[in-house]
């Protein structure tokens, strides 16, 4: 019997976790009860009831698995890191909110069965507020026109991953994971699906600007060039025009020194525009020095605070065994 891993990260959810187990074990018992299923809820250190709940649905269910965070490690790393402790034939991720429809799990693993090693949601239209589906799209097809790899819009990582791709993932080692990016650039043959994202089934959005701007900085950071290369081409373009305007500015002087004022306004202004300009630019340099430098330091996806009803330890762990383990023959047969 195949296994569908089903992973759903959880942030002060406590008004949705037993209502999203209820339809995802609803989904398999209706449609997919040739399958067996593994449901990974990952928590990101909610402050209320959600670790409670999950704890009690492990304890009732053994095909339910718990992944407490020791803190909050942010929007991408959690879910990401919950995919790599999957041990299904395939991997769907998707929202605790509902906003990630569960009636689309059946057709996801058709077209998995068909042959398709990913196959994801594409909102094509949302109930949510019609000012931010706009600045969204709006964003989604700058990315696209920006990055040297095609962007796919209106994803949000909700999607069906098969094995063979969660492999791929492991081996990446990326401690900065922006996981619509990996999709769009690995090429692995897969199926889009259509969707209308409904809206949140109970309680708040955790997403303000500053997360959403953490995630517009990491997409154009990991995939663009265009912030660099733009510093360098509007830089050499102001250098050539100031050059150009106090030469000219010298040439007028000379010619009508008593008819030609030198003023101090032009020179305020001109400083002013400079400066704001090397400001913006350096900010937008120090995005790049900041998404370099969190990948240098190497650090760990997410630090376990506690894990339920998983029979090892991480992945991690596992790979690691494995090669203390070949180490070990190896110096047995040299001996």
């Amino acid at each position: 019997m195949k296994t569908i891993s089903i992973v759903v990260p959880c942030y002060n959810e406590e008004e949705n976790v037993e209502a999203m187990y209820q339809a995802i074990t609803g989904v398999f018992k209706r449609e997919l009860n040739q399958y067996g299923y593994e449901l990974i809820f990952i928590d990101n250190d909610s402050s209320d009831r959600t670790r409670d709940l999950i704890r009690s649905l492990c304890s009732k269910d053994k095909g339910v698995k718990g992944i407490l965070n020791a803190k909050n490690f942010g929007q991408f790393n959690s879910p990401y890191y919950a995919m790599l402790q999957s041990d299904g034939d395939c991997t769907i991720l998707m929202a605790a909110d509902f906003q990630d429809p569960v009636e689309m799990i059946p057709r996801y693993v058709k077209e998995w069965e068909d042959g398709y090693k990913i196959v994801i949601g594409i909102k094509k239209s949302s109930k949510e507020s019609r000012i931010m589906y706009w600045l969204r799209s709006c964003y989604y097809k700058m990315i696209k026109k920006l990055s040297d790899v095609e962007q796919i819009e209106h994803f949000t990582g909700f999607g069906l991953y098969d094995k063979s791709f969660i492999k791929v993932l492991r081996q990446l080692d990326d401690p900065t994971p922006f996981l619509r990016g990996i999709v769009a650039e690995l090429g692995f043959r897969r199926k889009e699906i259509p969707y209308e994202q409904p809206k949140r089934r109970a309680g708040k959005t955790s997403n303000n600007f500053y997360r959403l701007y953490d995630a517009a900085m990491l997409s154009i950071t990991s995939y663009t060039k265009v912030g660099l290369r733009l510093a360098t081409i509007f830089g050499s373009i102001c250098s050539f025009a100031s050059m150009a305007v106090g030469l000219i500015y010298l040439i007028l002087k000379l010619i009508y020194w008593d008819r030609f004022p030198a003023g101090m306004a032009p020179l305020l202004i001109g400083m002013c525009f400079l400066g704001s300009v090397q400001i913006f630019f350096i900010g937008l340099v120090g995005e790049y020095i900041l998404s370099i430098n969190a990948r240098i330091m190497k650090r760990p996806l997410v630090i376990e605070e506690e894990r339920i009803n998983f029979t090892c330890g991480t992945q991690e762990d596992t790979d690691e065994d494995l090669l203390l383990m070949a180490a070990s023959m190896e110096d047995g047969n040299q001996r």
